[in-house]
């Protein structure tokens, strides 16, 4: 016989306001510890000195993931001028200095407009990024430097905060895949200097960007004092731009069997719900309405997720 998983099921997506010195994967446990969720996944890996905006999809919720990860990210950084490092952050060697020249504020908001756009970067070699099964990062710290193939990007706003040399800070919302780090390496190049970050924190994932998020403090208190569902979102609460299918009792079930179903006048990709026994809504998973108005799934989840994902703590 089988050993039963431990934990429970919650089906929910968390925002997590995640500290310093924690990697993603650490705070994710943490997270699944603190609710006793059987499964969690995370969304944008954030660096173990960053902080900010980390969401959390646990157990059915992991499904949506791959459909959010394609959003805009929003960060404020914090760049120091006249030094570089090994990693291009505070956590690796100096490797250079150079002057900082004397410059106005206006003269760094020029230099930035040339980064605004779609582009190509290239990753940094300490990044998870694999080549032939290692990652990057392994290489790096053997000494040894790759190729690496740059990656189309997109900066959508760059903006200049405040000026005091030699730390310069500023905000940034861009494409999946943009390199903070790498941003401020070149913007000291621009600049006429070198540099690293000194300090990134993520505000916002679309389409979580004007959501709040919760530290592990905050949601260990929570817990204790039976209040964390409401810090909790609904397990397909990352996509709200598709629309939302309603099948009824016999469709439902024949949906959650991996069976098409008629689309409803819909087309494209939709969410599926459906009413529960109780009367609740329930979230039966993803789909999409192709040719003809047929419903096809897409991602069915196990079972029926209520909507608010109650909790019994």
């Amino acid at each position: 016989m089988g050993s039963r998983k431990r934990g429970r099921d919650v089906h929910a997506v968390f925002l997590l306001d995640k500290p310093a010195g924690l990697s993603s994967n650490q705070a994710l446990q943490k997270v699944r510890r603190l609710l006793d969720a059987r499964k969690a996944g995370h969304t944008g890996t954030l660096d173990p000195f960053a902080t900010g905006m980390l969401p959390i999809c646990l157990g059915e919720a992991s499904k949506t993931a791959g459909y959010i990860v394609d959003g805009r990210k929003e960060y404020q950084a914090t760049l120091k001028l006249g030094q570089a490092t090994t990693t291009g952050d505070l956590e690796g060697e100096v490797v250079s200095s150079q002057p900082v020249p004397a410059f106005e504020g206006l003269e760094i908001e020029i230099a930035m407009r040339k980064f605004l756009g779609p582009q190509s970067q290239v990753p940094p070699m300490y990044s998870a990024i694999k080549r032939d099964g290692r990652p990057l990062y392994e290489l790096a710290r053997q000494g040894i430097e790759v190729e690496r193939e740059p990656r189309p990007i997109e900066i959508f706003r760059l903006e200049l905060l405040s000026w005091q040399t030699p730390a310069l800070e500023f905000s940034v919302s861009c494409s999946k895949g943009t390199y903070i780090r790498t941003l401020a390496e070149d913007l000291s190049r621009v600049l006429g200097t070198c540099g690293h970050l000194q300090a990134l924190r993520r505000t916002g994932v679309e389409p979580f960007e004007a959501l709040p998020m919760y530290t592990l403090v905050g949601l260990e208190q929570a817990v204790y004092g039976q209040r964390a569902e409401d810090m909790l979102l609904p397990a397909d609460a990352g996509l709200p731009a598709w629309p939302v299918v309603d099948l009824q009792a016999e469709e439902a079930g024949r949906f959650l069997h991996g069976n098409v179903v008629p689309g409803q006048g819909v087309c494209g990709k939709v969410r599926v719900h459906a009413t529960g026994p109780s009367a609740k809504a329930v979230i039966l998973g993803l789909g999409e309405v192709r040719e003809g108005g047929v419903l096809h799934p897409l991602r069915v989840f196990a079972t029926g997720v209520s909507v608010r994902p109650f909790l019994s703590l």
